[in-house]
């Protein structure tokens, strides 16, 4: 996803959460307003297929929800990540017990898919800051590199290749994932 400025930084963020949505959606950041880019083939194919593999495991036993371009606003900034992994206990319900419309806390896995053209270090820092804030797990997906840059709290970014095993949340800890697996969503089968 490309982050560009597109708006005024004198918004707060009450402001620019009355303002319509947009369409790729925006994002605020340290006061600034970022328009996510529209994605293309490798972003758009991992980013529907991996949360539902992801769904596959953690759902029907109520572990974890994966969910797409959804807005989590937290810690004074509003980010829509790519994917953002909720473990059960943390999704927010309304009086109904349904699935809230707003997600004012931070995902417990936040999975950013670098688009081409797009400034690595501005979503690195999106990954980081959820870290820095709650997030159990990032993982930064290059489909050009092949690789996956893994976050946790408390200890420097790795790099995963090919057969490297992903960690997952803890909730998933029965599933095992390699990188290898994660590009092979790629495959138009």
């Amino acid at each position: 996803m490309t982050l560009s400025p597109q708006l005024s930084s004198s918004l707060s963020l009450e402001e620019f959460l009355n303002l319509p949505e947009t369409k790729p959606a925006s994002e605020y950041i340290e006061g600034n307003i970022y328009q996510k880019p529209m994605a293309q083939g490798k972003h758009s194919i991992i980013q529907t297929r991996l949360p539902a593999t992801i769904n596959q495991v953690g759902e029907p036993s109520q572990k974890t929800l994966a969910l797409t371009e959804l807005r989590c606003t937290f810690g004074g900034r509003s980010l829509v990540p790519d994917i953002a992994v909720f473990e059960w206990s943390r999704i927010p319900t309304d009086a109904n017990g349904e699935i809230a419309n707003t997600f004012n806390s931070y995902p417990d896995w936040t999975i950013e898919i670098l688009s081409p053209n797009q400034y690595p270090n501005r979503v690195i820092n999106k990954i980081i800051f959820c870290i820095s804030n709650g997030t159990k797990l990032g993982w930064f997906i290059d489909p050009d590199d092949r690789s996956i840059m893994v976050f946790q709290p408390n200890q420097l970014p790795s790099v995963k290749y090919d057969t490297d095993v992903l960690p997952v949340l803890n909730t998933l800890s029965n599933w095992q994932v390699q990188v290898a697996d994660v590009f092979s969503l790629l495959k138009v089968k």
